[in-house]
C-alpha cells in the first residue's frame, strides 16, 4: 500500500517548519508534527547569516522576516586586558550575497512566520500535540506511532526534533562526543536603551558595539553580549568552577550579573536558564528511510552563531534530493550523499567553534595573556560566515562546491529573484550542448541564463566567472555550485558525469509509485 505521505517531519521548530515549506514548493505530500501545541514562547536561537536569509527568500518568507530582524555588523572578541583580539566584520563592504552577513532575530517570531507559511500548501499538514512513541520501517515505507495510539505512514521520515531527539533514539543512532562541555548561564532581556560596556581598547573607529556580538574573553568571567532584534538583548555568562546552576539562575543573582551592562537603563529579564554548550555529531544521519536534521543530528557551541544555520542548510540539502527521488528522476542512492556533504561542513565549523570556545573559556590569567598575543597575530578570516567550507561529494565536480553569489542587480533585486528557485545554469558565453547534456538539464528542470542578461552595478557576476576562468556554472537548488566548465565540451562532459553520479534516470513521466530502498532496516 502506498504511504499516506511522501515525507513526515517530526519537530515543527525552525528547521522542521522550514523544511516543510521547502517541500511544499517542491510538491511533496508532507506531514509535520510536534509534541507541543504552540511555538516555544521564549527565544533560543538568535543569530542567522546571509545564507539563511537567502533560504527564507527562496520560500518567499524573507519579506515577512527582514522587518523583524536586526542586521548586525559581526563579532568582536575582547581579551583579558580588555583589548580587541579578534574583529570579524565586513560591515560597509560590498555584499556579494545581497544580504548582510549577520542578522539577529526573535525565534518565536520566526517559528510563527514559518508555520503560517505552511497554510499556502494544500498538500502540507501541520499536526500539533502529537507525541511520537514508535517508529518502524520496511521496504514499503515508515510508520510512526503516537502516544494516543494513532499511526501514520510515509515514504521518508525526517527527525527535526532537537537535541533530545525521539527520532534519533528510536532509530538507535548514537552521538559522537567531540569533548566540549561547558556550563553557561543564558539571560534574555528587553532593554529600553543602549547597554554599557567596560573600558575597551583597540576597538576600530567604525565599529558599532551596540550592533556587534561581543565576546569578553576575560578569565574573571567569560561573557557574550548579543544584540537581538528590537530591544531584545542576550547575555551568556560562563559558570565558574564550584558555581551551582540553580543558584546562578536565581532572580537576584541574574540581576547582579546583568547590572553592570544596563546602568540606568530600564530593562526586564524575560528568561534566565543554564545550559551546557556541547560539541556533538550523530554517527549516522540516515537509517534506511529515516533522516536526522538540525540539533537532532549535531550540536555546536554557539561562539560563531551557526547552530540553527547548520539545521537550515541540512533542510535545503535534503529537500531537493528527496524531490528527485520521489519524482522517480533518480534512485534513493542519491540520499546517501546527504550526510557526507553536510557532515563535513558541520564538523569543520564545530571544530572552529570548539577551538574558539577553548580560548574563550580560558580561566588562567597567564594562559589568557598568552592567548591574547597568539590570537592578535592571526590573520585571514574576516567574518564567521567564511567558516563555511565548500561541499565535496560524488555529485560536485572540479571547481564546484562553493556557495554561489547572489548580487544585487540594477533593478534593486537580488539575482535569485530573477532566476527563480531550483537548478540554474548561468553562462558567461554561449555553450552549444548536445542532446545528452540538454536531457540532463531537462530532467533537473534547470533554468538557463546568460549573465549578459543581468546588470549588477559592482560587476560581481562577470568577475566571478573571470576569476575562475570558466564560461558556465550549474547552481544547485541549495545555492551551492554543482559544477563549472571552461568550454562547451567540458560542460557537456561534466553534466554527464554529474548525472551518472546522481543516478539520474532521464526525463520522468511523473511521480513514482515505487519507493523501494532495498532490504528492510531494523530500528533500535
Amino acid at each position: 500500500m502506498e504511504p499516506q505521505w511522501d515525507v513526515a517531519i517530526v519537530g515543527a521548530g525552525p528547521v522542521g517548519a522550514y523544511l516543510a515549506n521547502r517541500l511544499g514548493f517542491l510538491g511533496l505530500r508532507t506531514l509535520i508534527i510536534d509534541r507541543e501545541t504552540a511555538p516555544y514562547a521564549l527565544p533560543r536561537a538568535v543569530h542567522i547569516d546571509h545564507e539563511m536569509v537567502r533560504l527564507l527568500a527562496d520560500i518567499d518568507l524573507d519579506g515577512q522576516m527582514l522587518p523583524r530582524m536586526r542586521a548586525g555588523d559581526g563579532h568582536i572578541h575582547i581579551g583579558a586586558d580588555h583589548g580587541v583580539i579578534r574583529y570579524l566584520s565586513v560591515a560597509g563592504s560590498p555584499r556579494p550575497y545581497h544580504y548582510a552577513n549577520d542578522y539577529f532575530f526573535y525565534q518565536p517570531e520566526l517559528e510563527t512566520v514559518l508555520r503560517e507559511g505552511l497554510r499556502r500548501f494544500d498538500h502540507v499538514e501541520l499536526r500539533l500535540g502529537r507525541n511520537l512513541v514508535g517508529l518502524a520501517q520496511d521496504d514499503a515505507g515508515a510508520t510512526l506511532t503516537f502516544a494516543d495510539g494513532g499511526r501514520v505512514s510515509a515514504s521518508w521520515v525526517i527527525g527535526c526534533d532537537g537535541a533530545r531527539s525521539t527520532v534519533r533514539k528510536l532509530a538507535g543512532i548514537c552521538l559522537d562526543d567531540l569533548q566540549f562541555d561547558e556550563p553557561w548561564l543564558v539571560v534574555d532581556a528587553e532593554v529600553d536603551g543602549p547597554i554599557s560596556y567596560p573600558p575597551l581598547t583597540g576597538v576600530p573607529s567604525n565599529a558599532k558595539l551596540q550592533n556587534l556580538s561581543l565576546m569578553m574573553c576575560d578569565p574573571a568571567r567569560p561573557t557574550t553580549v548579543v544584540p537581538g532584534r528590537g530591544n531584545h538583548r542576550r547575555w551568556e555568562f560562563m559558570l565558574l568552577p564550584g558555581e551551582d546552576d540553580v543558584a546562578m539562575a536565581a532572580p537576584d543573582q541574574v540581576a547582579k550579573m546583568v547590572a553592570p551592562w544596563v546602568q540606568g537603563v530600564p530593562h526586564r529579564i524575560i528568561r534566565a536558564a543554564t545550559y551546557r554548550f556541547h560539541g556533538l555529531v550523530a554517527e549516522r544521519w540516515r537509517v534506511g528511510r529515516v533522516f536526522l536534521a538540525g540539533d537532532s543530528a549535531h550540536q555546536t557551541p554557539p561562539f560563531f552563531g551557526q547552530g540553527m544555520c547548520h539545521g537550515l542548510r541540512d533542510a535545503a540539502n535534503l529537500a531537493w534530493k528527496l524531490a528527485l527521488v520521489s519524482e522517480a528522476k533518480t534512485g534513493p542512492a542519491l540520499l546517501d550523499t546527504y550526510q557526507p556533504e553536510r557532515e563535513a561542513q558541520v564538523r569543520h565549523v564545530i571544530a572552529a567553534a570548539i577551538n574558539a570556545g577553548r580560548y574563550i573559556c580560558e580561566l588562567d590569567p597567564d594562559r589568557a595573556a598568552e592567548r591574547d598575543v597568539r590570537i592578535r597575530a592571526e590573520r585571514g578570516m574576516r567574518s564567521a560566515s567564511e567558516l563555511i567550507a565548500p561541499i565535496a561529494s560524488a555529485i560536485v565536480f572540479a571547481g564546484g562546491g562553493e556557495r554561489f553569489i547572489n548580487p544585487e542587480l540594477d533593478n534593486g533585486k537580488a539575482l535569485d529573484a530573477t532566476t527563480g528557485r531550483g537548478w540554474v545554469l548561468l553562462e558567461a558565453s554561449p555553450n552549444d550542448l548536445d542532446a545528452t547534456a540538454l536531457s540532463v538539464l531537462a530532467t533537473l528542470g534547470a533554468s538557463r541564463f546568460s549573465i549578459a542578461d543581468f546588470k549588477d552595478p559592482l560587476d560581481l557576476l562577470s568577475s566571478w566567472f573571470e576569476e575562475r576562468g570558466v564560461t558556465a556554472a550549474l547552481i544547485r537548488p541549495d545555492f551551492y555550485v554543482a559544477l563549472v566548465a571552461a568550454s562547451s565540451s567540458q560542460l557537456a562532459e561534466r553534466l554527464s558525469e554529474m548525472a551518472h553520479g546522481m543516478g539520474l534516470y532521464g526525463p520522468a513521466a511523473g511521480r513514482s509509485t515505487l519507493r523501494n530502498t532495498g532490504a528492510p532496516h531494523a530500528i533500535c
